[in-house]
């Protein structure tokens, strides 16, 4: 007998495009951001009352957009007035209920988040559209002044209260080990790149603003302190972080963040922002200068007001055909 699947109904599905374009403005990493959700009502998806920050997205027209790449950079010029150059595909996210109110049309958005790289130029911001500082969405990241204090006065504290919540020991025991590998507790070592795995680790434990509101629940305790964004796009700029992060060690990415000439201390200033920790700089300066990757440039100094003037050098492109892996070995 066959069944009736006459009134089986298939959920729709659009393919959007999310990008994270990044800069790096005076040492401080920034993210561009779209507020409030006016740009997502292109999709068919009703967008929450709340007037949060968001990354620039579109949906992917087929007819319109020859590849997925060029759909991206049409979005972007769309809704913001930057022109990225370096541009690689992220990741795909396509978790059920990631935009609010997809469930009463029926829709299920999966999204292609991209990874943007630019050097910041002049450029006409405003309230809706800005660029952000990712440490304000991501507070604890930022060790380059040492441990940042949330993590002792709130985040360490939170996680001993879940782990103690936990049903069963076996329970206890995985969510003890998560708690040290994610945020170097317990005599465990941080790992920069682990960004993702600490946001999601905040989100299960229902302590950061995004897990509440997509539970549709309250709660009694305080949440930890950070920026949030709409939908999941907090999770799509930890996954962002984390490659970057991750990128910066084998390929010479850095560099699309510099302007033409720069300082070897500048240099190391935008490492740092991007890696969230500090360097030694004799080393830093010896470890570029036997890269390969810059060159000075003869004749040409820094013009800084009340310091000595440095040398300024340029990045060497050729480098990427020269050497399998050019990255900061930091």
């Amino acid at each position: 007998m066959k069944a009736d699947n006459q009134n089986t109904k298939t959920p729709g599905i659009i393919i959007g495009l999310s990008a994270v374009i990044v800069s790096v403005e005076r040492h401080e990493p920034q993210v561009f951001i779209v507020r409030g959700a006016a740009h997502a009502l292109s999709v068919g998806v009703v967008p929450t009352n709340e007037e949060g920050d968001a990354l620039p997205f579109g949906p992917f027209e087929p007819e319109r957009h020859d590849t997925l790449e060029l759909g991206l950079r049409s979005w972007v010029k769309n809704q913001t007035p930057v022109m990225p150059g370096y541009v690689e595909q992220l990741y795909t996210f396509g978790n059920k209920g990631r935009y609010v109110g997809s469930r009463q049309h029926e829709l299920r958005v999966v999204s292609i988040g991209y990874l943007a790289l630019t050097h910041q130029e002049k450029i006409r911001t405003s309230e809706t559209v800005f660029w952000g500082g990712w440490y304000s969405y991501f507070p604890w990241e930022d060790w380059r002044n040492g441990k940042p204090a949330i993590i002792d006065d709130v985040i360490e504290p939170s996680l001993k209260r879940w782990v103690l919540a936990a049903d069963t020991r076996e329970e206890k025991q995985n969510r003890q080990a998560r708690t040290g590998l994610c945020f170097g507790l317990g005599g465990m070592v941080w790992d920069e790149e682990k960004v993702l795995e600490r946001y999601e680790l905040l989100y299960e434990a229902r302590l950061i603003y995004e897990a509440i509101r997509d539970k549709g629940i309250k709660v009694d305790y305080a949440l930890v302190p950070g920026r949030s964004m709409l939908y999941d796009h907090r999770r799509i700029l930890a996954t962002a972080i984390g490659r970057l992060r991750g990128k910066l060690k084998y390929r010479p990415v850095v560099f699309e963040l510099m302007p033409t000439e720069f300082t070897l201390l500048h240099l190391q200033r935008t490492v740092e922002a991007i890696a969230g920790h500090t360097l030694h700089k004799q080393n830093f300066r010896r470890l570029v200068e036997n890269s390969g990757m810059v060159e000075e440039i003869p004749g040409r100094k820094s013009d800084v007001a009340g310091g000595r003037p440095a040398a300024l050098f340029r990045f060497r492109r050729e480098v990427v055909l020269e050497r399998p892996a050019p990255g900061m070995k930091i």
